[in-house]
Parts: structure tokens; sequence; C-alpha cells
């Protein structure tokens, strides 16, 4: 396997792979399921790369000698100012196909409040929504979104779905 490496950057590195493979080497993250009283807690943040603001699950890049728990509970804390049980739902690769990004999805359940500064470039703003009109919303094109939140919405769905059967 030959390797050239065309960037570094803070968050991700280009190499170029056996003279063919573009390949975007990127930090791993997390993301949490926030569910209370039937709500999802999203935070509607602008997103250069996209131009447009998004709704998405609270997240953030794993930090160097962190865990994933441990970047969850503090991403939770830093963005919207909670902390509860975590537990972990998922692990997921973005997009495989030129990234080695891990994103790892976690559910947070017991509540309580917590503070933790927020990043200083950070804009969010918090946003309750009932899971099944979000997700519509990001399926018909209304609000953008992550890959991420739509898999996390999924499994909340199903949860809730389980819970009326």
């Amino acid at each position: 396997m030959n390797q050239k490496r065309l960037y570094d950057g803070k968050i991700l590195s280009l190499v170029i792979q056996d003279n063919k493979w573009e390949i975007i080497e990127h930090a791993e993250a997390v993301a949490v399921l926030v569910v209370k009283d039937g709500l999802v807690l999203g935070v509607v943040q602008p997103r250069p790369a996209i131009g447009q603001n998004t709704w998405e699950i609270p997240a953030g890049l794993i930090d160097e000698g962190e865990s994933p728990l441990e970047a969850a509970k503090r991403e939770l804390a830093e963005e919207v100012q909670l902390t509860g049980d975590l537990e972990l739902i998922t692990q997921v690769y973005s997009s495989p196909g030129f990234t080695n990004e891990k994103i790892y999805i976690f559910e947070a359940k017991n509540l309580q409040a917590a503070y933790a500064k927020p990043d200083g470039d950070e804009n969010i703003t918090l946003s309750w929504r009932k899971p099944h009109e979000i997700y519509e919303d990001i399926r018909l094109g209304k609000v953008a979104s992550s890959a991420p939140t739509v898999l996390a919405l999924s499994y909340a769905l199903r949860h809730a779905d389980s819970k009326h059967t």
C-alpha cells in the first residue's frame, strides 16, 4: 500500500492511496440522542460547508486522549448544558467510500443540569422537536441535517413505536 499525504489539517488529512484512492483521514466523533417528554433535543447551527443552518443532535469531535463516552459527556454539557447516563446505541462510519471518520452515537437518560463552557466559535440554538415531525421535515428537505441525526431519530422513532404496541 502506497500513500502520499497531500494535506494535514486540524481535524482531517488528505491522502492518496495506491495512486488511486483519495481518502480523508478524519478525527472520530460522537453524537448524543436526548429524548424527554416525547421530544428530541437538537441544536440549530450554521454549517459553512453547506451554506445553511442544520438541525442536529448534539455532537462533536473526540479530543486526543478521550474515550468516546468521555467525549459524549463533554459535548452534551458544552452544547446543551446537560449530563446523564449515556448508553452507546451504535457506531458507524460517516461515509466509508472516502473517509475513515467513525461516529459513536449515544442515548442520554436520567438527565440532569450540567455546565461546561461552550466552544467559543459555536453559534447554537436549542430546539426540542417531536421526533416524527423533525424526521419528516428532514426527509422532505425542509430542514438540513446529518446522517447521525437521521440514524438517531430512526432509533428514537422505533423505540417510541415499540412502547405503543
